[in-house]
């Protein structure tokens, strides 16, 4: 069952992230998190992402995280980050993007998308207090999409 980011038992979520993010993104915790059948869907380059054991993944304002990593909140911090990437370049030009940063840097590490979230995460869990998440996201996304 999905539930709202904002009633989850996070105290430290709503110093980072806008009331409206955390209002309106959801989290489902599951035991297998669902990754897309791209190659199947006829997209080769993708084989690797799809063979990953994900911690995580987001699809819009909709996440999914595998339960026994849903009680870490900077796991739940790095898919807001995407929640936000999505809302803000919309479900086609995110799809594209991520996919196209993902295939020129040739794996999941090296795609731009995901340096953002673990840079951003690594910062959360180190308890840095000094920043908002989603200016800096909004910034690096300005980045990426002008450099395509």
């Amino acid at each position: 069952m999905a539930k709202r980011v904002s009633t989850l038992p996070f105290t430290r979520l709503k110093y980072f992230y806008s009331a409206g993010t955390l209002e309106s993104a959801f989290c489902i915790v599951t035991d297998v998190v669902p990754v897309p059948p791209l190659t199947q869907l006829g997209l080769p380059g993708f084989e690797s992402f799809e063979r990953m054991t994900a911690n995580g993944i987001t699809y819009q304002d909709l996440y999914f995280v595998r339960r026994d990593h849903a009680a870490d909140e900077s796991l739940h911090f790095h898919e807001l980050v995407h929640t936000v990437q999505w809302r803000h370049l919309g479900a086609e030009k995110f799809i594209e993007a991520y996919a196209l940063g993902y295939l020129n840097a040739g794996n999941y590490e090296g795609n731009p998308f995901e340096q953002i979230a673990y840079a951003l995460q690594d910062d959360f869990a180190r308890g840095d207090w000094n920043f908002q998440a989603e200016p800096q996201i909004l910034s690096h996304l300005r980045e990426v999409m002008e450099n395509r």
